[in-house]
C-alpha cells in the first residue's frame, strides 16, 4: 500500500480505528489539517473525528474552514460539523466563510437583487 498517497493515508487511518482509536484520531487530524491533501479527502478525514476525538475534530474542521485555498462548499461542510463538537468555534468558522465570498467574489455576485417593495397596505377600518 502507498502510505504517501491521500488514499493510502486514509486507508491506514481507517485500519487504526479498530486497533488504536487514539492513533487513528491523530492520523485523521493530520490528514484533515494537511493543505497538501485534496479538499474532499481532508473533509472525509475530519468527518471521522467526532466519534474518536471531539477536540481533534474541532481543530481539523477549523483548519479546513479557515483555509482560503479550500473550495467554499468543503469549507462550509467542515464548518457544519463544528456545532456538535465546539459551538463557539462553529460561530467563528461561519463568520469567516462569508467574508471570503466578499473578498473573492461569490458566483452570483451582483446578480441577486432584493425583491421590489410590495403594494401599499389599504387603510384600516375607522375607529
Amino acid at each position: 500500500m502507498d502510505y504517501d498517497s491521500d488514499a493510502g493515508r486514509m486507508t491506514a487511518a481507517e485500519q487504526l480505528t479498530q486497533h488504536d482509536p487514539r492513533a487513528a484520531a491523530e492520523a485523521f487530524r493530520a490528514i484533515a489539517c494537511d493543505d497538501g491533501v485534496g479538499d474532499e479527502v481532508r473533509l472525509s478525514a475530519a468527518e471521522q473525528l467526532p466519534a474518536l476525538d471531539p477536540q481533534a475534530a474541532a481543530q481539523a474542521c477549523l483548519a479546513i474552514a479557515r483555509d482560503n485555498g479550500v473550495g467554499d462548499e468543503v469549507r462550509l461542510s467542515a464548518a457544519e460539523l463544528l456545532p456538535a463538537v465546539d459551538p463557539q468555534a462553529a460561530a467563528e468558522a461561519f463568520r469567516g466563510i462569508p467574508g471570503d465570498r466578499i473578498r473573492h467574489g461569490h458566483p452570483l455576485g451582483g446578480t441577486l437583487r432584493p425583491p421590489p417593495p410590495g403594494p401599499p397596505r389599504p387603510p384600516g377600518p375607522p375607529r
